[in-house]
């Protein structure tokens, strides 16, 4: 049987923000007061990136208005967010999941799958294995991780969003109806306000409730996605855990959002993140990319996605990052955006010779023609003075 982690850092950008400030000398931890990350303190502008448990007894919610937090708690303590510096814990959590296996799969800048398989016969059992990362993690770094643990990654995933914070949870295909079935529609694993209100004018209330209808039903109401809902709430999902090695054809990232964007202005970060993340994996895989896709997912779940070619193959942050936006400006229709992801693919080993684009081509041949002219006039001049055996023939 196949054991599948989901490790996923409780309220990232909150408590990496904790620690990097506890690290220089704050007096206060701002993970046990009323506190979010997103916006900015004065103008109260932004969104709402992540909460402390504090903030979360007040009724605010990940991906609401700041402006709206503030109401609920006047008290409220905010902070801008610092993706450089969540990258760096991101970079440093993964370097150390990786002395367990190397067959990991990041999904986010603070989530990732784990096959534990091959080395689930160290522990005694997946949950001291699980427990045992968890603990390490906090000693190390100060935050702390949920992990999830099934045979499949979705179950894994549901797994992890169980009780928080420092948490580990099983949730195997027969623990399925006593720990997922009696639990919100709403919380299953891409189920969006969209689907769910569908759902529930079909009075399908529960996860059980969905597992339990024709999928038939749920097809001619949500199309292909009702039937992806239905197989999630039975546990159905065989998916690999695909680390980067495996990833031949091509490297990317998407993230399904906690609120729908509406703005290019709440876009660019997240573009920015997965840029990031997909430039990090092609370097860590000794790869570059000939090709950048941008995909969109609405709030509807119709999915689109644009491809461009790249003047040079790269594996730099920012040459992805420029280039999906560009390819986003191309592609969004202006409908509220529910997941985001880009993909790079014509991947070649970073050590292969750059090659040429068709421009770098005809410069370089024109340049080299100037050169062999001016040599040959100079060549002609030594035999003018010397005599025609001076210099060898052959140009």
């Amino acid at each position: 049987m196949r054991i599948i982690f989901h490790i996923d850092v409780n309220s990232a950008y909150l408590s990496w923000t904790a620690v990097e400030q506890l690290k220089n000398g704050a007096g206060v931890d701002i993970r046990t007061i009323p506190a979010i990350i997103g916006g900015d303190q004065k103008s109260r502008h932004g969104i709402v990136l992540a909460k402390s448990i504090s903030a979360k007894k007040y009724g605010i919610r990940t991906g609401e208005p700041v402006a709206n937090a503030f109401r609920k708690c006047p008290n409220l303590k905010t902070y801008p967010p610092d993706h450089q510096m969540y990258h760096e814990y991101s970079r440093k959590l993964m370097e150390f999941l990786r002395t367990y296996t190397t067959h990991i799969e990041q999904v986010s800048v603070d989530e990732c799958y784990m096959d534990f398989t091959e080395i689930a016969d160290r522990f005694t059992s997946p949950v001291e294995g699980a427990d045992e990362i968890k603990d390490e993690v906090y000693k190390r770094f100060g935050f702390t991780v949920n992990v999830g643990i099934s045979s499949r990654k979705v179950l894994a995933k549901m797994a992890s969003d169980f009780e928080k914070p420092n948490k580990v949870h099983t949730l195997f295909p027969e623990e399925v109806p006593v720990k997922m079935w009696p639990l919100p529609i709403g919380e299953l694993f891409m189920a969006g306000r969209s689907s769910v209100e569908t759902m529930k004018k079909l009075e399908i209330y529960t996860i059980g409730d969905l597992a339990n209808t024709d999928p038939a039903i749920l097809e001619l109401h949500l199309k292909s996605h009702g039937r992806k809902l239905w197989e999630f709430a039975n546990g159905l999902d065989d998916s690999e855990v695909e680390s980067v090695r495996a990833e031949a054809k091509g490297v990317g990232n998407s993230t399904t959002l906690p609120k729908d964007l509406t703005t290019e202005e709440e876009v660019l970060p997240v573009l920015k993140d997965l840029a990031a993340s997909v430039g990090r994996r092609l370097r860590k895989a000794g790869q570059k990319a000939g090709m950048v896709s941008v995909e969109i997912k609405y709030h509807t779940f119709n999915q689109v996605s644009h491809q461009m070619q790249m003047e040079r193959q790269t594996n730099q942050d920012n040459d992805i990052y420029q280039t999906a936006i560009d390819l986003f400006r191309e592609l969004w229709s202006g409908e509220p955006i529910r997941l985001l992801g880009i993909r790079t693919s014509k991947l070649s080993e970073e050590s292969e010779p750059e090659q040429l684009s068709l421009f770098d081509m005809k410069f370089e041949s024109e340049e080299t023609r100037k050169k062999k002219k001016n040599l040959r006039a100079a060549l002609k001049k030594l035999e003018g003075k010397y005599g025609d055996g001076i210099v060898k023939k052959g140009w």
